[in-house]
């Protein structure tokens, strides 16, 4: 995803004030990442590269530790987060479907987010909600008892309509 120069001006600047905390060594780096990610909602490129020169490190190997652990989020993420329950009970009562849905509906994969950056979409463990399978957690508000039909009032109250033979396959339309 691209950013916009003052996404990069405002990460560099975060992330400067960051590492103004911590000390040169290796170590640090992951709990340097978090703060940055809990400071900006993920860790941009832009934000790697500038920890991997204050702890001398390659770029690549900010890069690779940030992949490698899932807590870490690479793209920014939507204005509104969707979070779609695949634990066991969610997953037996049609998870996968309701996933499918939002990924139709929005026009993304998990771990993506929306053009517009309204929304994000991603897959998660059990969120302890079982009795109300299936579940989508949107902006930490959990919605229970998920169907297709509710995941389109879902985004209508955000102010997203799907217009019948008006769209491609998946395509959201904007209310006018």
């Amino acid at each position: 995803m691209h950013l916009t120069e003052e996404e990069k001006r405002v990460a560099l600047e975060q992330t400067g004030n960051i590492l103004e905390n911590y000390s040169r060594e290796r170590g640090n780096l992951i709990p340097i990442l978090q703060q940055v990610q809990e400071k900006l909602g993920y860790v941009p490129l832009v934000a790697m590269e500038e920890v991997a020169r204050h702890l001398g490190i390659p770029a690549v190997d900010v890069y690779s530790v940030a992949t490698f652990y899932n807590q870490f989020r690479l793209i920014p993420p939507g204005k509104h987060q969707i979070k779609v329950c695949m634990g066991t009970a969610c997953h037996m009562k049609g998870g996968n479907i309701i996933l499918d849905c939002w990924k139709r509906r929005l026009g993304i994969d998990v771990n993506q987010v929306t053009p517009d950056r309204e929304f994000s979409l991603e897959r998660v463990a059990c969120v302890g909600c079982c009795t109300m399978a299936p579940v989508t957690v949107i902006d930490e508000e959990v919605h229970g008892k998920v169907t297709p039909t509710r995941v389109d009032g879902l985004l209508f109250s955000f102010g997203v309509k799907i217009l019948k033979g008006q769209q491609k396959e998946g395509e959201a339309v904007e209310e006018q």
